[in-house]
């Protein structure tokens, strides 16, 4: 497991005004549609890319006199979610109605948690670099319907609702203001990514809105933030805007770092920053206004009538708690200390749940950095070149398992494993016996190797010379005895008789 008391926190991002220097304060909600194969309170289906309005039950669309019934399947994910951020998990919880109006919303109120949620308090480390991460604290987890989905781009003149995804239910997963610039929000929104995946809670896809943040930013003058982490004043920072719905690491970024230099602007300027909710345009790089004096929203929260205190049991509760996986941190320790890899291979394997399950049947046995150079420089580097990922990848663990074993063994080199690999990938196939069919197992004859190594020498009395008064030079023999050899000459026998020639 990670140490926080081994990291250095990395520094604030400080964005240069005017009239003087200011810092970002940023923090996030996040919702995660949690994996389930029906709705929240319905048996619906969570399928995506359906016909619109083809999976809505009565509840869904809002018909009356129709009862939520709480999917426990859904409440187990999320505490889950909270055991894997190492929460609180609340015995006795809560739903309550949000209530707003919108053509998206069938029932004219949203369930939600707002003052007895599922998930207390928990936190995520944030590695920023080597030795470098930041720690956020999770205020709350909370579950909650998803709403419809409004289309605006069918019809000139009408919209259409899709009310497939009401009633589809989420994790808000609310931080503290603990984030301090564009690239640590990226980076703690994608390891709440990677922890889910593990967790099999959510399944990450950003780019069908599976995964999306809303996020608030202000900003501060320096020493401000440590002020406010002694006291717990808001005052001492600035005012938030929210910038909702962001659904890519890459724009998160952008917009942070657009709002707080409008923000800025705005303040040195002699303005005042109106607490509001705003869009990010990724068109234009900018974020506008979507509605304003956002603490004058009055959604009239009640407990819903229609849904009892929602009591679960301890005993349930560790019973997941004893169910869940290997998560990244420790995953990536154990790759560290157990397997002897780098802390950027360890990085790399890690960050994929797939991708890591792979290395493991490949490092099974067998020794881990090997397995880790064959998986992240040939496997990984072929997939990515492909547009492929581990999960559709020609080469399967086993194969690939295989080719480690007979360079281990010294019956291929790892020329020639890089040839055999290539031939796994386009044609399949077991790679032993495609070594023995096509007569690719690598000369380990000492006497074969040595008359190839005497006839290049003899061919070659110049470079001889030349290699006796520049030893670095024997490298050219090597070359040119295994390019004799087909590849076929075992490379160490072939240096060692090089260099015995020539000292002859």
């Amino acid at each position: 497991m990670l140490d926080l008391l081994s990291f250095t926190p990395p520094k604030p991002k400080v964005i240069q005004g005017a009239k003087q220097d200011w810092e970002l304060v940023i923090g996030l909600e996040v919702h995660a549609q949690v994996s389930s194969n029906a709705k929240l309170f319905s048996g619906a289906s969570t399928g995506f890319g359906a016909e619109p309005n083809s999976h809505v039950a009565f509840v869904d669309a809002g018909m009356p006199g129709m009862l939520p019934v709480v999917n426990e399947f859904c409440v187990e994910q999320a505490v889950r979610t909270g055991l894997g951020i190492k929460a609180a998990i609340n015995l006795r919880s809560a739903f309550d109605r949000k209530n707003y109006f919108y053509p998206d919303l069938p029932q004219g109120y949203q369930i939600s948690q707002l003052y007895h949620p599922i998930v207390g308090e928990g936190e995520v480390i944030v590695e920023m670099g080597p030795g470098v991460a930041r720690r956020v604290r999770i205020e709350r987890i909370h579950l909650e319907q998803d709403a419809g989905k409004s289309i605006h781009d069918m019809d000139p003149t009408m919209s259409f609702v899709d009310l497939n995804r009401t009633g589809v239910a989420l994790m808000e997963i609310v931080s503290r203001p603990d984030i301090r610039g564009p690239e640590e929000a990226a980076a703690y929104v994608a390891k709440l990514r990677q922890i889910m995946l593990y967790l099999g809670t959510c399944d990450g896809n950003m780019q069908n809105g599976n995964l999306r943040a809303d996020v608030n930013v202000s900003v501060c003058r320096p020493g401000d933030y440590e002020k406010f982490i002694e006291t717990g004043d808001f005052g001492h920072l600035g005012t938030r805007c929210e910038i909702k719905n962001m659904n890519s690491l890459r724009f998160i970024q952008a917009a942070i770092d657009y709002e707080a230099r409008r923000q800025i602007a705005i303040i040195e300027d002699g303005g005042k920053i109106d607490q509001e909710t705003r869009l990010y345009d990724p068109d234009k790089g900018e974020t506008r206004s979507m509605r304003s004096k956002e603490e004058a929203h009055d959604y009239r929260y009640f407990p819903d009538p229609d849904l009892l205190p929602l009591e679960i049991e301890q005993a349930w509760v560790d019973d997941i708690a004893a169910s869940l996986p290997e998560l990244p941190d420790a995953k990536k320790a154990r790759f560290i200390t157990a397997l002897g890899l780098s802390d950027y291979d360890a990085g790399v394997l890690t960050a994929e749940v797939d991708n890591a399950n792979y290395f493991e049947a490949v490092a099974k046995g067998r020794d881990g950095k090997q397995a880790a150079n064959w998986v992240i420089n040939e496997l990984f580097g072929r997939l990515n070149k492909e547009g492929l990922s581990v999960a559709t990848s020609p080469v399967s663990a086993d194969q690939l398992g295989a080719i480690v074993d007979l360079i281990t063994k010294g019956d291929i080199s790892g020329k020639i494993a890089k040839d055999l690999f290539e031939i796994v990938w386009t044609e399949g196939g077991n790679p032993a016996e495609i070594v023995e069919a096509r007569g690719m197992k690598q000369v380990t004859d000492l006497g074969a190797i040595e008359k190839a190594v005497d006839e290049i020498i003899a061919a070659n009395p110049d470079q001889v010379e030349k290699a006796k008064q520049n030893p670095k030079l024997a490298g050219w023999f090597v070359g040119q005895v295994l390019k004799a050899t087909g590849g076929k000459a075992n490379p160490a026998a072939v240096n060692e008789l090089v260099a015995k020639k020539l000292e002859q």
